[in-house]
């Protein structure tokens, strides 16, 4: 997200560590794979969303219920979540909901060893398995504390990183992967937000999909609200409300009396299930 955990002059030196994307993978048959019993059916939206760096207050929710946008990203967790929530409670979904908003769970978990600046959390090789372990409960008990049932999904914020760096990069794979295997093992779906130039490639384009996120959110500044002209990777790949695409970020608009300053996402992907 723009500059939720990191300044801006960080992000965009970041994201130019790596180049263009290639071939995907995952999506809908990643999905299938859960090692779980029971699944509740996936509740999925289709259309435009945004993601503020704190949630808003319901009051402003209520004014910005319009019909331009239809869901709204939530941080619900992680060390490395970078802003206080005082709005996101338990009964706060709850309204939001009611007033017809869906919710798009994000946990800002550890960062890749490599990433340049400082973070609360970081991984290493040794750890990287037993921290998605551990990041991916604590996940789990964020969302449920905050209403968001079994079958919701909840995805994995990874920030920019060379993913040219195999020692890097093969730690955040043993990561995503423990993370996401977790998530399923608990009956919550498993999603991905990252950079399309380096750590969503790095999920689309790895050769060995086990236990990746079945869920995509790529971050393409663009300006185009599609989550199909654009896709970088194979057209068939993360199909089956799969794709998640932030295309503008930090876009102060007005709505009802409230300001707001949002990333706009285009949307057709699992949101939580309340209620």
């Amino acid at each position: 997200m723009a500059e939720h955990r990191q300044s801006k002059k960080r992000r965009h030196i970041a994201w130019g560590v790596a180049g263009a994307a290639v071939v995907a993978g995952g999506g809908i048959a990643a999905q299938q794979s859960m090692a779980a019993t029971t699944w509740p059916a996936q509740k999925t939206f289709t259309g435009r969303a945004f993601d503020a760096c704190t949630a808003p207050s319901a009051a402003a929710m209520k004014a910005w219920h319009t019909g331009f946008y239809g869901a709204a990203a939530v941080y619900i967790g992680g060390k490395n979540r970078g802003c206080a929530q005082p709005n996101l409670t338990a009964s706060w979904v709850k309204s939001v909901n009611s007033m017809g908003w869906k919710l798009i769970p994000i946990y800002v978990g550890a960062q890749p060893p490599c990433q340049t600046g400082s973070n609360p959390e970081k991984m290493t090789a040794a750890n990287a398995a037993s921290l998605g372990v551990t990041d991916a409960t604590d996940a789990v008990a964020k969302a449920s504390a905050l209403g968001m049932k079994a079958g919701s999904p909840v995805y994995l914020d990874m920030e920019p990183y060379d993913i040219t760096n195999k020692a890097c990069n093969d730690a955040v794979l043993t990561y995503v992967r423990s993370f996401s295997k977790t998530l399923r093992a608990k009956t919550y779906r498993s999603g991905y937000y990252g950079f399309s130039s380096s750590s969503a490639k790095a999920i689309a384009t790895a050769t060995d999909k086990t236990d990746l996120p079945g869920n995509l959110w790529y971050a393409l500044w663009d300006k185009q609200n599609t989550t199909t002209a654009d896709w970088p990777w194979g057209s068939t790949q993360y199909t089956g409300h799969s794709r998640g695409h932030q295309y503008m970020v930090n876009s102060k608009e007005s709505r009802g009396g409230y300001t707001i300053t949002v990333d706009r996402d285009a949307w057709d992907a699992p949101v939580a299930i309340v209620g």
